[in-house]
């Protein structure tokens, strides 16, 4: 088969991108195809399902660029496509004293992004907003929203097809090799000829990418799994809309929050610890090459040398629901151990570089023959179309 387009990955990402370029040049020969027997089956489908307003990210970054576009284009297509979706809004809290200069940094950060409505907030406002929050000065952020990323996904797949748009499940990508400017994709199903690869493949993009990079990768994705539960029906007053604390500035993770649901229910977490293997949901979970991977890449010996004591924490409050329910009571005293339900787990794609560096920004990269993302964790879904975008205007520019 011959394409002008093959995007490898059916999350997210890749959804929006392919959507970008069948709305963008509608004769355009393109297929998307997915690993897995259906679409947004890790990243996509493993979130909390909350629309970020661009608070954390650091002005002019791509991030926080994406993020803000990303935002105002989700919206509107959830409004056009009825798609569910609640703009509610959270709060970032301090509990300690020393996280107030991070709360400050965030709020002019929030400012400089564009944001508008921003309060900093004291602890009698925080009790009006959450009542059973406890803090010590905080920030509102009236943007923040919720939405279940996997019907948006397979909204922007109907739009894709009605466009003319494929897209191929059970097509795990095995080779790929270039000849005269062709580059053939080899599947477990069959070969796909094309002009341009655009890999979006999450977990694995740092693979596929060593497939279509001429030069050696400087980078490698570390599965971080983060782990949820979620509050008994009858605790869930506790939590009105959704409550965060101010993040770790050393990690590119945001910390144990609540988060209400637009399905319903509340779900608290995440942690971050290592994953022994790059879809591993369950602690049990390994896969001995993938780990040994980690493990003797350079950069991830540095972060892990450095920050071990971190990472040790991370460890013992996945294996402790009182360790875990004690992170909580930072923020919601009255929260107790048997008001938790294991949830659910995902897994984020983190790209560490070579030097030691945790990407805290997303990384597209381009050669010949493809253009790579190779980092788009979190909050790439909020972000989607603005990153389809973006990519699909590289991607046109060579045609």
């Amino acid at each position: 088969m011959k394409y002008d387009v093959v995007i490898i990955g059916g999350g997210i990402v890749g959804l929006a991108t392919a959507l970008n370029l069948k709305l963008s040049k509608p004769n355009l020969r393109l297929v998307v195809l997915e690993k897995e027997d259906k679409i947004s089956k890790h990243q996509t489908g493993h979130n909390s399902g909350v629309i970020h307003s661009g608070l954390y990210y650091k002005p002019g970054s791509l991030k926080a660029i994406n993020c803000i576009n990303g935002y105002q284009m989700l919206v509107k297509f959830c409004q056009e496509n009825e798609v569910p979706f609640e703009i509610c809004g959270k709060i970032v809290v301090a509990t300690k004293h020393n996280q107030l200069p991070m709360l400050d940094t965030l709020l002019e950060r929030g400012k400089a992004n564009g944001l508008e409505g921003l309060l900093k907030i004291n602890e009698s406002q925080i009790k009006e907003i959450e009542p059973h929050v406890s803090g010590l000065a905080g920030i509102k952020v009236p943007q923040t929203g919720i939405v279940d990323y996997v019907e948006v996904s397979l909204k922007y797949v109907e739009k894709i097809k009605n466009l003319g748009g494929e897209l191929l499940l059970n097509q795990k990508v095995v080779s790929v090799s270039n000849l005269n400017g062709i580059s053939t994709v080899v599947t477990t199903k069959g070969s796909f000829d094309t002009k341009l690869i655009i890999n979006c493949a999450g977990l694995y993009s740092d693979k596929i990418a060593e497939l279509t990079e001429p030069t050696k990768l400087d980078l490698k994705i570390i599965p971080f799994r983060g782990e949820y539960f979620e509050l008994k029906p009858e605790k869930q007053y506790l939590v009105k809309n959704l409550i965060y604390p101010v993040p770790d500035p050393n990690f590119p993770f945001l910390g144990v929050h609540f988060t209400r649901m637009i399905g319903g229910g509340i779900e608290a977490g995440p942690n971050a610890v290592l994953a022994f293997k790059r879809e591993g949901y369950s602690k049990l979970g390994i896969h001995l090459g993938e780990l040994a991977e980690t493990l003797t890449w350079p950069g991830f010996r540095k972060v892990a040398a450095k920050y071990w004591k971190t990472g040790m924490g991370e460890y013992y409050r996945s294996f402790s629901k009182s360790a875990f329910t004690k992170a909580l009571q930072e923020l919601i005293p009255e929260i107790q151990s048997n008001d938790l339900i294991s949830g659910g787990a995902g897994v984020r794609a983190q790209a560490c570089d070579r030097s030691g560096g945790l990407l805290d920004d997303f990384s597209i990269l381009e050669n010949k023959q493809a253009i790579n993302v190779c980092n788009a964790p979190s909050p790439a879904a909020t972000s989607s179309l603005a990153i389809g975008k973006t990519v699909s205007d590289m991607a046109l520019s060579r045609f």
